[in-house]
């Protein structure tokens, strides 16, 4: 999702690339969230990050958006410069019924969007500088 509206905020200043620790398929619930704010996601291929770190890809910025419980397993990129964690609960955990599902993982959705559209502010003002 954060690729997703990173990509839909800004991408004129902004490449954005996501990748799971364990990619698989899309989540449904988060397709279905974003497909709700006008973002399809469906098409979306999923990528390792470990694969992309193997084959030495570096960037300006790493974005963890993650629980808390597996943020110690987020890789380390070379060469990044700026490296953040976003917590955010992940909507594959979540139980109840569908719509129950459904309305944490909007909840998710909402919060990513405004951590992306902070971050976009917080880099166009300079907040993060480059050691």
């Amino acid at each position: 999702m954060a690729e997703a509206f990173l990509k839909h905020i800004d991408s004129e200043h902004f490449a954005a690339e996501s990748a799971g620790l364990e990619p698989g398929s899309l989540n449904p619930l988060a397709v279905e969230a974003m497909k709700e704010v006008g973002i399809d996601i469906s098409r979306n291929p999923t990528k390792d990050a470990f694969e992309l770190y193997k084959q030495g890809r570096t960037y300006n910025y790493v974005v963890t958006v993650c629980d808390a419980a597996n943020s110690d397993r987020c890789p380390v990129f070379p060469g990044v410069t700026i490296r953040l964690h976003w917590f955010f609960d992940d909507p594959s955990a979540f139980t109840g019924t569908h719509e129950e599902k459904l309305a944490k993982t909007r909840e998710v959705r909402d919060a990513i969007e405004k951590q992306v559209e902070q971050f976009v502010a917080d880099v166009k003002a300079e907040k993060y500088r480059y050691a």
